[in-house]
């Protein structure tokens, strides 16, 4: 029993020794300078932690991703019965960045079962834990952490403050250093308390010259027993990430078991020298004046490049420029219009080029426009076409699109449009449902008698006669009250009244072409005539004129409506889409007026002027009957229908021309001098 005592008596006497225990460093020189029980500079270091003659401990140097610990040999006892015992330490620190106003990363007091570390990565992770080990309860680890850099991924407040972690790097409590600079390069003071019966953790630091403050910078309740083992070493780590600062400890004393620690003589410890003027920072200077002369060349480069590329792209105005209008807009402009010409802006593409919708700048409300862009080669035909075009841009008609201006860019040229909201009337003849059924019978007789109203302008009202030369149905625009407007005069031809016109090039639209002009070559009123007949039972049928797919006895409309008028079946050739919702007059009107324009002779086709009378009249009684097409020649002369003419186009490119009846074609067509009228079965010269 007497035994039991004493051995009961020694254990509590050994118990309060390790529950008292304390030690100093002033100074980690290697001869001595440690005070208290530890008496020794003696420590268990790893990573790149390195002893400097100087008696500074250097933990990391200004290297990217290391890591440097620090730890007190022996393990210290922290629980007793059960619970944490209250310890103080006090330690004197400096964090000197490699560029001066950036961190990287930061410094820990850490208390911990293994003074190695395990696994620990640099970086935000301080050389504490492992990415796979933040949070886990099994680790054990008290930190306090000294932060230089924000880590958004642990929810840091700011790029220098103090932390208390537990088992993880998201701080329990946190509180910004300020006034106090970690990245200062000055030495700071810090103490951490930590009062096991009240259960209180306490951090406070100061500036080197200053006593330690009255009220703690973190003041954060915590049972600390939960992560203390029964044995625990405490000590230092530090890391740096892509950016790395110089962490150094000048001075450290610990005490365990209450009380505080024993404090340190700040002024007697070892301090940094103040680096010098022609080190590093010569280094850096000569750095940043050579990076600062490459800027600077790049920017002169830059800017040199940009004025070339202005100079290539500037609008050269020529003299001959000059002579013509109408308006004349800059390239900087219509680009800014139509945002750079983007493809969310395109209204729709042609033979010619594409079509852009366009706002320009002025007072609300701004006006908005269609900007065509046309690409011309030649610099000599490019002349002659401005000079048409400003000629053209001249005329004045309620029922044409009206040329606000152009713009010439080297081989481009941009004409500048009124804006049609409605679109073409090829969308609505054969678009979505919606689109055709605001194409009722009284609107499409008014866009047949607009068109026509445009067409005598052109032929009979201006000072010139203007042969557009690609009348048809995606040419015919229609505006905000449904009126037709005609338009797209990128083929268009002028000459003076009374004269012969030149022989061209044959252009135009397959179904719109009369057949004298693959004879002759020659553009005339009469063809702008026939083009209209095929317009005109186009928007009366709500078919195309030719149709590629469609039974071999309506393949070509006229042809079809023809034999449908001959038989007294007008009613049939009107667009089964409206229903019997149509005026049988008109109808029949519209009907006769077409098919005598469609007459394969141009010396029988009606002029515009009596186009005009007789759709503004309204009634099939005003109407002549039309003249028949002329008798198919003989069989036996070996000549070719029209038929067959059409079906000896490979069917790719045939239906390709189908599918893209909305765009220009400039194509030169076989020769065929009789209209689709002649018959199906007819025989044309070939």
């Amino acid at each position: 029993m007497r035994h039991l005592a004493v051995v009961l008596l020694l254990l509590l006497l050994l118990a309060a020794l390790a529950a008292s225990q304390e030690f100093t460093y002033s100074g980690f020189r290697n001869g001595g300078g440690g005070g208290g029980a530890g008496n020794s500079p003696n420590l268990t270091l790893n990573g790149v932690t390195e002893l400097r003659p100087d008696g500074i401990l250097r933990l990391t140097n200004e290297t990217s991703r290391l890591i440097g610990h620090a730890f007190y040999p022996s393990p210290l006892r922290l629980l007793a019965g059960g619970a944490a015992v209250s310890f103080s330490t006090e330690f004197a620190f400096a964090v000197v960045p490699e560029y001066p106003k950036l961190g990287g990363h930061g410094l820990a007091f850490v208390v911990a079962p293994d003074p190695r570390l395990p696994g620990a990565l640099p970086s935000q992770y301080l050389g504490l834990l492992s990415a796979a080990d933040v949070g886990n309860a099994t680790n054990h680890v008290l930190a306090v952490e000294f932060d230089t850099v924000q880590d958004f991924e642990f929810g840091d407040i700011n790029d220098n403050h103090v932390g208390v972690d537990l088992n993880s790097l998201v701080s329990n409590a946190s509180a910004s250093a300020a006034p106090v600079n970690l990245k200062s390069g000055d030495t700071i003071v810090a103490w951490v308390d930590y009062d096991g019966g009240a259960k209180l953790l306490n951090v406070s630091i100061a500036a080197a010259s200053a006593s330690k403050p009255a009220s703690p910078l973190i003041s954060f309740h915590v049972d600390l027993s939960p992560i203390f083992l029964d044995q625990m070493f405490v000590g230092f780590s530090a890391s740096t990430g892509l950016l790395a600062s110089s962490h150094y400890l000048m001075g450290w004393s610990f005490k365990l078991g209450g009380g505080a620690a024993p404090p340190l003589d700040v002024p007697s410890l070892p301090s940094l020298p103040r680096p010098a003027a022609g080190g590093k920072n010569r280094t850096s200077a000569i750095l940043a004046a050579a990076f600062s002369a490459f800027v600077a060349l790049v920017a002169l480069a830059g800017a040199a490049a940009y004025a070339a590329h202005r100079y290539k792209n500037r609008d050269v105005v020529e003299p001959w420029e000059l002579d013509y209008g109408p308006h004349r807009y800059s390239y900087a402009e219509l680009r800014r219009a139509t945002r750079g010409f983007r493809d969310r802006e395109l209204l729709g593409a042609g033979g010619f080029g594409k079509v852009y919708r366009g706002v320009l700048p002025g007072k609300p409300p701004r006006t908005v426009v269609a900007v065509k862009r046309v690409s011309h080669e030649s610099r000599q035909g490019l002349r002659e076409f401005v000079a048409e075009i400003a000629s053209i841009g001249r005329l004045r008609h309620r029922n044409l699109v009206q040329l606000q201006g152009w713009c010439r860019r080297r081989g481009d040229l941009l004409l500048v449009y009124d804006y049609m909201p409605n679109g073409s009337l090829d969308k609505h003849l054969f678009g979505d449902g919606l689109a055709a059924a605001r194409l009722t019978w009284g609107a499409r007789v008014k866009v047949l008698r607009d068109v026509a109203a445009a067409l005598l302008y052109l032929h009979e009202g201006w000072e010139r006669v203007v042969l557009h030369r690609d009348v048809k149905a995606s040419n015919v625009l229609l505006d905000g009250d449904m009126s037709g407007r005609l338009g797209d005069f990128g083929l268009a031809k002028l000459h003076e009244h009374g004269a012969n016109p030149s022989t061209t090039r044959v252009v135009g639209t397959l179904g719109y072409l009369a057949p004298e002009l693959t004879r002759t070559g020659k553009a005339t009123a009469a063809a702008d005539v026939f083009a209209f007949g095929a317009l005109a039972l186009e928007v009366v049928a709500g078919r195309r004129p030719i149709e590629p797919r469609a039974p071999p006895e309506e393949l070509v409309l006229a042809e079809w409506a023809w034999e449908r008028y001959a038989a007294g079946e007008v009613g049939a050739v009107v667009d089964a889409r409206l229903r019997g919702e149509f005026d049988a007059g008109e109808a029949e009107a519209a009907v006769k007026v077409a098919l005598w324009c469609s007459h394969p002779a141009p010396a029988v086709r009606p002029t515009m002027r009596e186009v005009a009378r007789y759709l503004d009249a309204g009634g099939a009684a005003e109407v002549p009957e039309p003249p028949p097409p002329p008798p198919p020649p003989p069989v036996s002369s070996g000549e070719v229908g029209y038929y067959d003419f059409v079906h000896s186009y490979p069917t790719s490119s045939y239906e390709r021309a189908a599918a893209a009846a909305d765009g220009v074609t400039q194509t030169s067509v076989a020769t065929f001098p009789y209209s689709p009228l002649s018959m199906r079965s007819s025989h044309v010269s070939v």
